[in-house]
């Protein structure tokens, strides 16, 4: 996969929706989703408009995953299937396989626990083969068809996350509960801040506006020295 962080010469263009919501009920889940587009191109020649040189390479990416601090497991399988439902017309082995590689990404290794309940995530989905797809999947591989793709599954986020948090922000909560929903919080800091690839690449992009890239953290989030409440 070309790695545009390695190329600082190289102009790029990106273009994605993220959306990150941390609800204030502590039953109701964080949830987050992001589908982007990249394409790096030659360096503009002398009188050339910058931007316009030989795409070099382009890509898709992206995702959706779930993160409640009170797991109901209905709320998981509605999420899942939504999502499911969104990947199989494209592809009967697409579902399991990115579901696959949210849970390896969403995982804090200093912690040894996962984020939470995972959704899907892939990238570098373009015209070649890729090594979490069969051969047959998703094809053919254009950016028209791998946009449909991305598509479907950015228009499965609100079906998907939305009745849940309908159906659980009403719901009574303790001040313990609020102060466990603080104490995870500082987990989805911990892994935004140490192992998102995406904080990263926006860091280190001369230029970048820091607040939109640091938009996912929570307003509040809470750290305790060997908590009685747990790992």
């Amino acid at each position: 996969p070309f790695d545009p962080a390695s190329q600082s010469s190289l102009p790029f263009f990106a273009a994605g929706l993220s959306l990150v919501i941390h609800p204030r009920n502590p039953h109701a889940p964080t949830s987050h989703a992001n589908y982007r587009y990249f394409e790096v191109t030659e360096p503009a020649g002398p009188g050339e408009e910058p931007g316009k040189g030989k795409v070099l390479a382009w890509w898709f990416g992206g995702g959706c995953d779930l993160t409640p601090s009170y797991l109901y497991d209905e709320d998981a399988v509605h999420f899942h299937k939504v999502i499911k439902d969104a990947c199989d017309p494209h592809g009967e082995t697409i579902y399991p396989s990115f579901k696959h590689w949210c849970d390896e990404y969403f995982w804090l290794p200093h912690r040894n626990e996962a984020r939470g309940v995972g959704g899907i995530f892939f990238d570098d989905l373009c015209d070649q083969p890729h090594p979490r797809l069969r051969d047959d999947q998703l094809r053919p591989r254009t950016a028209d068809d791998l946009f449909k793709f991305v598509k479907s599954c950015g228009d499965a986020f609100v079906p998907g996350y939305v009745p849940i948090v309908a159906k659980r922000k009403d719901t009574p909560s303790t001040p313990h509960q609020r102060r466990w929903q603080l104490l995870r919080r500082g987990r989805y800091v911990e892994f935004n801040l140490v192992y998102d690839r995406g904080t990263k690449f926006g860091l280190m992009t001369p230029g970048a506006r820091i607040e939109s890239i640091l938009m996912s953290l929570p307003e509040t989030a809470r750290w305790e020295y060997m908590s009685e409440l747990g790992t």
